[in-house]
Formats: C-alpha cells, sequence, structure tokens
C-alpha cells in the first residue's frame, strides 16, 4: 500500500494486509445470513448443502465454519490457517453427487471451482454491502487492495486464482450474470427457511434470530428474496436503518477488544479444536 493510506477509522495504515485490518470488525457479521442465504441458492451449493448438512439440529454450523475460516486466513497463524484448510478440505471431501435423474437436484462437489468461487464471492460482497452501510467511503487503493486479497477466500479452497474477477468492475458484470442464474426450489426454499426460524436451536440463538432475520432478509436483493419467499415491508426497513445507525454509531465508541471479540473467540476455538 502507499504511503499516506488510511484505514476504515482514519488511522495510518500498517503493512499488514488489508484484508487482516477489516475482517476482525465484528459489525460484519450483520451481513453472513445474507452471505448464506445467497450460497444456497446456486443450485449446486444449495442441494449439496442441504444433503449433507443439517440445520435443525446446527442451524449455525456453517455460519460458525465460514467465520472460523475467514479469521484463520485473515488472521490466525501459519498453525491455524494450516488447520482451517485441512479441516474445510476433509468436510468438502464427501460433498459431492451426480445429477438425480429424477432432476430432483442437480450434479455438484464442494470442490466445483465455480461454485468455490460464488462461495468467495458471496462473502465479499456480503461484507461491502455492510462496509458501505456502515463505514465512510474506501479510497480506491485500499478498495481495490480489500478486493484482491478477498480472492484467497476461494483460492485456498481449491479455486484457480484466475477465475477471481481482475478488478471490481469485472467483479459487478459477474455478480449480475451469475444472480440472474440463482434459483430456490420448494428442497433450498425450506432450509433457508428453517435455517432462520431455529426452532431446533439454543435459547441465546432464538433470542438472536429476530436480528438476524431482519438483517438477512433486508440485506437480499429483491429477486433472491422474493425466490425463497420472504416479505420485507416499509416497517422492516425502518428496523433495519435503526439497526445501521446503532452499528455506525457502535464503531466509533465501543472499544477494540468489543468489537473483535468474535474473530478472538473464534480463534480459541479453532486452538481448542486442534488440541483435542
Amino acid at each position: 500500500m502507499a504511503a499516506g493510506t488510511t484505514d476504515m477509522r482514519g488511522a495510518p495504515a500498517s503493512p499488514e494486509s488489508v484484508l487482516s485490518r477489516f475482517a476482525p470488525e465484528a459489525v460484519y457479521l450483520l451481513g453472513g445470513g445474507r452471505a448464506i442465504l445467497m450460497q444456497l441458492a446456486m443450485p449446486g451449493v444449495g442441494h449439496g448443502v442441504a444433503r449433507h448438512s443439517n440445520f435443525a439440529a446446527n442451524p449455525l454450523g456453517r455460519l460458525n465454519g465460514t467465520l472460523t475460516y475467514i479469521y484463520a486466513l485473515s488472521n490466525g497463524t501459519d498453525a491455524q490457517r494450516a488447520r482451517v484448510r485441512e479441516v474445510v478440505h476433509a468436510a468438502h471431501a464427501p460433498v459431492r453427487a451426480p445429477a438425480a435423474k429424477d432432476g430432483s437436484h442437480p450434479a455438484y462437489s464442494a470442490r466445483d471451482p465455480k461454485l468455490q468461487l460464488w462461495v468467495a464471492a458471496t462473502l465479499y460482497d456480503s461484507a461491502m454491502q455492510i462496509q458501505h452501510a456502515v463505514f465512510p467511503p474506501l479510497d480506491e487503493e485500499t478498495a481495490e487492495a480489500l478486493y484482491r486479497e478477498y480472492a484467497q477466500l476461494g483460492t485456498e479452497l481449491g479455486m484457480p486464482a484466475h477465475l477471481w474477477p481482475a478488478t471490481r468492475a469485472d467483479f459487478a458484470d459477474y455478480w449480475a450474470t451469475t444472480t440472474d442464474q440463482l434459483r430456490a426450489d420448494p428442497q433450498i426454499r425450506a432450509v433457508a427457511h428453517e435455517l432462520l426460524a431455529a426452532k431446533r436451536a439454543p435459547l441465546w440463538i432464538r433470542a438472536a434470530m429476530p436480528l438476524v432475520r431482519l438483517m438477512t432478509i433486508g440485506l437480499l436483493p429483491q429477486q433472491v428474496r422474493t425466490m425463497y419467499g420472504f416479505e420485507f415491508g416499509p416497517r422492516q426497513q425502518r428496523r433495519m436503518g435503526m439497526v445501521l445507525r446503532c452499528a455506525r454509531v457502535s464503531m466509533r465508541i465501543l472499544p477494540r477488544v468489543i468489537r473483535h471479540f468474535p474473530m478472538h473467540y473464534y480463534l480459541r476455538r479453532l486452538d481448542g479444536y486442534v488440541a483435542n
């Protein structure tokens, strides 16, 4: 980065990676549910998740895994990054199937580079939804550097680096084209609604679900919201606006130890998993 570049709060930038400065901010969690539902709307991803996951028993399983993956790659030690790669690749190995003869699901594989690209793209685009809503605009150099570094969320899965669109303008074209290919059949819609209901989740998760549902549904593109069968009226829009205003204030007044708590929690959790 060039001298004089500043970070999201106006402080001088350090020589560390741009992603390592942005990823720890807990406010990006507001976009987590949106990223997951965007992923599920890609049939190859959605049916792989539906057939190889248990949302009813573990509604936050995919989100927990995704956050651990992001934090380890952006801010973890070499050992943590190696371990999370090992865990993710092991989890993805059995997630594959040919197309069903009755047409109930397409062929899919968690190691399909194009699906890996889509997963990484949803993480970047969802983070940018929060970035634009909560933080001051980024300078062009920082925005491009952050975009380029997000590619590693795909390449670490096995996606060839050349698949990541070269610039943000190229990404916008890819995003527009790909979102037109999204579909949510009854099975995928059921998974999405089950995820946001979290009926069998622990009490503390159920207590947070009204906020999760509000932000997840509110941040979805209208066409995706419609295909899932969600409604989002003016009253919900005002509530989401209030949440985002509170988030902007929180970023100014909360100390880093609180803002970065989820990252430290997930990295300690990963260390505990390694130790066991």
